[in-house]
């Protein structure tokens, strides 16, 4: 028998969402994604063998959206240590791996990003930087950033909600969208997103709200024609990215009564192809403090990568991550709906 003590324990944040994720609520039959993927014949979902290494270098962030699945603010402690980059380093000159994804919080509010970036080329990686926009235009200390990435050949992934800026700030914050336009032309002005160039500058488009993206190639087209007509401004592509039931878009579900109702869109629209190509099966996910997990969304939710060996950067063994099983739950629905969604936007 458990000891009150044991039982009255409060649960942690990403216990909590657990816990909602997986009651049955309405009045239709409760569907686990487990049994879609048994009907799919993918169950158990396995790794198709790591290619991406996307790293959580910290939760800080001069922003705080009303979506973000990573509770990212000012106020956030949780900053990837020098000792915890190399421990990445290292995994790395023993692997295989071609491609580093750096996200954050905003990942260049740790004092290390810089090194860090730099020790990853030594490598010879190919460099992803999730990169919020604001913060290029934040201080002085961060005006040189687009020379910075123009150096290391950085790719570029930058949100922004809409290509105006009304609904850019409801997301994301009053002012947002002005310093995103500002930070877009800076990124221009070194070459990045213009056709003459390989500086890849891609945007990220999320709904606002309790429903899945469009068609991500008419929204690339809309965003291509207002932002270069109206600001001048240009980019690559545009990836749209399904909210997922989880932390702050979670808890707006939840708050606004259409969590049963999301879920039920996310469910019906279940997509085998996409379910065969998602994300988790190429990439594993760093958290801030060197904890492993199949993908950024499993990281928030606290589910560490399966196996008794490698469940941290320093025990890295790519041939265990290779073969290893998934960790799924309800919020993986999110990634398998219509087109499917990962973060490089529409999976199939």
């Amino acid at each position: 028998m458990k000891s009150l003590k044991a039982q009255d324990a409060p649960l942690s944040h990403a216990d909590q969402q657990l816990k909602i994720l997986s009651e049955p609520y309405g009045d239709e039959e409760f569907v686990l994604f487990s049994q879609k993927l048994e009907e799919s014949g993918l169950y158990p979902l396995t790794s198709t063998g790591v290619e991406i290494l996307q790293i959580n270098v910290g939760k800080m962030c001069n922003q705080t959206c009303s979506h973000c699945h990573v509770d990212a603010g000012p106020d956030r402690k949780e900053i990837m240590t020098k000792e915890t980059m190399q421990l990445c380093l290292d995994a790395l000159s023993k692997s295989n791996i071609k491609t580093v994804d750096l996200t954050g919080g905003a990942p260049e509010m740790n004092p290390d990003f810089r090194w860090f970036v730099e020790e990853i080329k030594k490598l010879g990686k190919h460099i992803i930087v999730r990169c919020n926009l604001t913060i290029i235009v934040a201080n002085k200390s961060y005006y040189d950033l687009p020379k910075f990435f123009k150096k290391h050949a950085i790719e570029l992934v930058s949100s922004l909600p809409y290509f105006a800026a009304a609904k850019t700030d409801a997301q994301r914050g009053e002012g947002v969208f002005e310093k995103s336009i500002r930070a877009l032309k800076m990124l221009n002005d070194v070459g990045y997103g213009m056709q003459d160039t390989d500086l890849k500058l891609n945007l990220v488009y999320n709904p606002s709200g309790a429903f899945l993206p469009g068609d991500q190639n008419a929204l690339q087209n809309d965003f291509k024609k207002q932002l270069g007509e109206n600001y001048d401004v240009s980019f690559n592509e545009l990836f749209a990215i399904t909210n997922l039931p989880i932390s702050r878009f979670l808890e707006y579900l939840m708050r606004t009564d259409n969590y049963v109702e999301y879920m039920d869109k996310l469910i019906s629209v279940y997509n085998p192809i996409a379910a065969e190509n998602v994300m988790c099966r190429n990439t594993i996910s760093v958290g801030w403090d060197g904890y492993l997990y199949d993908c950024d969304f499993n990281q928030m939710l606290e589910l560490k990568v399966q196996g008794n060996n490698t469940k941290h950067i320093r025990d890295f063994n790519v041939q265990e991550l290779d073969n290893r099983e998934i960790v799924i739950n309800q919020h993986c629905f999110g990634c398998t709906a219509g087109a499917g969604s990962s973060c490089g936007g529409v999976i199939s």
